[in-house]
């Protein structure tokens, strides 16, 4: 059982889960530079992680769990740290913090997603749940979203041409990758029972 546990892909998963309080932390001290650095090691590992797994032959429950909990965190904690006021210099570059708007959008999508796998899950025991491909683009963009705003509380430069357009992207893919999970996690459970 240790030996299913304690993998190369899980310890990085678990790395990552551990940079998010530094990451946090850079972010309240205005240290940009460093928290972009920590937000892409996290994103490194990230990618890492996956590819050990499958080249090593090391997927494992846990892991398959710890993996995507793992992305959650830290990109819900990114958007709820940088529509806070306090972690960007004064005067406020225009644009920032994220709205709040943009925020919630991207936590209630996980929410949903999260409490209807469970709900799917105990009534009907449905457990291959996979990300949908406009999902991983959504996420994608988010990932983009806040290192491009990390960057822009650094420079501070022309903010206000780029960011509303970044914001709108972000809320409109995160909507409409929600809606499509409903249709997606449907197709699987037909393909599942034939």
């Amino acid at each position: 059982m240790s030996s299913r546990i304690i993998t190369l892909p899980n310890v990085l998963t678990i790395f990552r889960m551990a940079l998010i309080p530094v990451f946090v932390s850079l972010l309240f001290y205005q240290k940009f530079v460093w928290a972009l650095v920590a937000f892409v090691v996290a994103g490194i590992t990230d990618g890492l992680d996956g590819l050990f797994a499958r080249r090593f032959h090391q997927q494992s429950p846990l892991g398959r769990i710890l993996d995507p909990i793992a992305d959650k965190m830290m990109l819900v904690t990114s958007f709820v740290v940088l529509s806070m006021r306090a972690v960007f210099p004064n005067p406020l570059p225009r644009h920032l913090p994220v709205p709040f708007w943009v925020t919630i959008t991207v936590i209630s999508r996980d929410v949903f997603i999260l409490v209807g796998a469970a709900a799917i899950n105990m009534v009907t025991g449905f457990r291959a749940f996979r990300p949908s491909t406009l999902g991983k683009i959504s996420t994608v963009v988010q990932i983009l979203a806040v290192a491009t705003v990390i960057l822009a509380a650094q420079t501070r430069v022309g903010t206000g041409y780029y960011l509303p357009t970044l914001y709108a992207l972000v809320f409109t893919l995160t909507v409409l990758s929600g809606v499509h999970y409903v249709f997606f996690v449907s197709q699987l459970l037909n393909d599942d029972r034939r």
